[in-house]
């Protein structure tokens, strides 16, 4: 029997609608007919974790985010989902308090990019992300992967996009420009690939986009959320 996938969403709903949709689709690819995902999600107000994320509160987001994993299993969630890269790094707080399987978003992302054979690869996401160790160390450390970041004027760049355009659902030519001018600098460093380490950034930069093979988080952890609930 398919297990039930628990999501928890709203960092940015933007994204979570492409959980939604990829997880559904996958399914369909998978089973045929009408069949859809078992699902069950609880959406945060993002401006509140945003506003944590800005003055360091981490520990307070982590209770936030720990209710929402304890409410999903309370609702018959057989994983859970967090719908953000960012958000991974207080996925300690979460596991802590639930029983059921956390599918942690850099798992798959690193497991994809090692089936490519690929080693050094570039990492566009949020400041947070790609300058904290929570997400950067686990690809190094658990996954054995060199991972390079942008400099500090690029990293604002794709920073301030994030959330000043594709958490409203604002997707500008220009911008994606600006992200592409980043991606080259970074194939100039040696990135072999690029992980496109924020759930919105999918929305902007797409495969053929760039020389180098993207790995599109989003579309990773989704991937990985239907296999488990599809694996008897």
């Amino acid at each position: 029997m398919m297990k039930t996938i628990g999501l928890i969403g709203g960092m940015s709903w933007e994204s979570s609608i492409e959980y939604y949709r990829m997880i559904n689709e996958m399914v369909r690819a998978r089973l045929g007919g009408l069949h859809s995902a078992r699902s069950v999600m609880v959406s945060v107000d993002f401006a509140e974790i945003e506003a944590m994320q800005a003055a360091g509160r981490w520990d307070e987001a982590g209770q936030i985010l720990a209710k929402c994993g304890q409410a999903l299993e309370a609702a018959g969630a057989d994983c859970i989902v967090l719908c953000t890269n960012t958000m991974h790094r207080v996925a300690s707080a979460i596991e802590a308090v639930t029983t059921v399987s956390f599918i942690h978003i850099a798992d798959p992302t690193a497991e994809a990019i090692k089936k490519k054979n690929l080693h050094k690869v570039g990492l566009l996401a949020t400041d947070y992300t790609m300058t904290q160790d929570f997400y950067r160390g686990r690809l190094v450390d658990y996954h054995g992967l060199d991972v390079i970041v942008p400099p500090e004027a690029d990293r604002k760049i794709v920073h301030d996009v994030i959330y000043d355009e594709l958490c409203l659902g604002i997707i500008a030519e220009s911008s994606k420009a600006a992200y592409l001018e980043i991606i080259e600098r970074l194939v100039a460093r040696g990135a072999e690939a690029i992980i496109l380490g924020c759930t919105e950034v999918g929305l902007l930069v797409k495969d053929g986009d760039c020389e180098r093979p993207l790995f599109d988080t989003t579309v990773l952890h989704a991937a990985a959320a239907v296999e488990f609930a599809l694996t008897p």
